[in-house]
């Protein structure tokens, strides 16, 4: 298998490295759709277009078999200015492939090809391209659509470049991989002033510093320690001079949990710290909790993660790099196909690539092969022939 998907790394890499040089932002992905509309069509693939949008889907049946799985790759960039350098970098100021998704659909791709040519599986096989995993849930978007009404599928996959573990090292567990993400949008009200009278204020930014101290407390002090969670005050803004106190000052805070019991609790606390806390010093809180999408976490059916664990078995992975003993905190918008679909969403190793959402990364491209071919052994060990 290896010797045939390596005579295609040259064709992977290209395509891999025009996607990155055109970026687009979610639901913008109208040259990337229609790149691969046009391959999945060559390689002999039914193609449904225009799904959430720019969303794509190539079906593919061989044998007699009714088994039925679905593959996922994230096709939209990111809002970072790239400063790699590379002779390929984005073409287009501001937008960048910051995560990897570039690597992922054509690590797809190659797999197509692979299907193509080799004919080695017995069943259907639906490839998800899908627009918009960063923030607005291209995801949900398409299973809103109808996605898996149109194409039934007994499992759903996934995986995500992982950076700092080896190429093509997979990673994985049954249950939460990932964490859910609430954002919550806070104004901290109180009465502006002259900065040399500050009692005849009310500060909303001494408020503010004492509600982001507080809210340090909300996982150490509300949460058992085995529960994984993650609180975040990623933006303060308040004030324009040195010398007055302003009325206003808002947060934007970033709320990660694994199970729906933390969430919920989260939730009813993160509020109640606020608002109390704006109250001890005569301000107010206005608190804005699940602003915008919220994603819940990805949650691994045993099943299908243990056809993943079998298949990085039979490629001679050891498991104690592969089995994680807990999940990712980042968020992921699989999440709500796999509420509709039981799967299993897991990591490839990147290796020694710069961080994701960094304007110097970029996706490795010898995972191109090794990933490629991972996704061919786990297709062929779940419809085996």
């Amino acid at each position: 298998m290896s010797v045939r998907i390596a005579q295609i790394a040259d064709r992977l890499v290209a395509i891999r490295r025009e996607l990155h040089k055109y970026p687009e932002l979610a639901f913008e992905e109208h040259r990337t759709s229609k790149l691969v509309a046009q391959e999945l069509s060559r390689l002999g693939f039914g193609v449904t277009t225009g799904i959430a949008g720019t969303g794509v889907v190539g079906t593919m049946v061989k044998g007699t078999s009714r088994r039925t799985i679905a593959l996922r790759a994230d096709m939209d960039a990111l809002p970072i200015h790239e400063t790699t350098g590379l002779d390929y970098a984005s073409r287009v100021p501001g937008k960048m492939h910051a995560c990897g998704h570039d690597g992922h659909t054509t690590m797809l791709l190659g797999l197509a090809r692979h299907l193509s040519e080799t004919q080695n599986f017995d069943g259907t096989i639906h490839l998800i391209f899908q627009p918009a995993e960063e923030d607005i849930s291209g995801a949900r978007r398409m299973v809103d659509d109808g996605l898996f009404e149109k194409f039934p599928s007994d499992f759903v996959f996934a995986a995500h470049n992982i950076p700092g573990n080896a190429v093509g090292q997979i990673t994985l567990r049954p249950g939460a991989i990932t964490a859910s993400i609430d954002i919550v949008d806070v104004i901290i009200r109180g009465e502006g002033g002259h900065g040399a009278f500050p009692h005849q204020a009310r500060d909303p930014v001494v408020a503010a510093a004492f509600a982001v101290s507080a809210l340090q407390t909300i996982v150490s002090r509300t949460i058992d320690p085995l529960e994984p969670a993650a609180v975040t005050v990623g933006a303060i803004h308040g004030g324009v001079l040195a010398t007055a106190i302003p009325d206003h000052v808002t947060l934007k805070i970033g709320v990660r949990t694994c199970s729906k019991q933390v969430r919920n609790l989260l939730a009813e606390r993160i509020p109640e710290l606020l608002m109390h806390q704006a109250q001890s010093l005569d301000c107010r809180a206005e608190v804005d909790y699940g602003v915008g999408i919220t994603y819940p976490p990805c949650i691994n059916d045993s099943a299908a993660t243990s056809l993943v664990r079998e298949a990085a078995l039979l490629a001679g992975q050891e498991p104690a790099k592969m089995d994680m003993a807990g999940p990712y905190m980042f968020a992921e918008d699989f999440s709500f196909m796999l509420q509709q679909v039981p799967g299993c969403y897991f990591g490839m190793g990147n290796g020694a690539s710069r961080n994701l959402h960094d304007s110097g990364y970029d996706f490795n491209d010898e995972l191109l092969v090794s990933g490629t071919e991972f996704w061919a052994r786990l297709v062929e060990h779940v419809l085996v022939a």
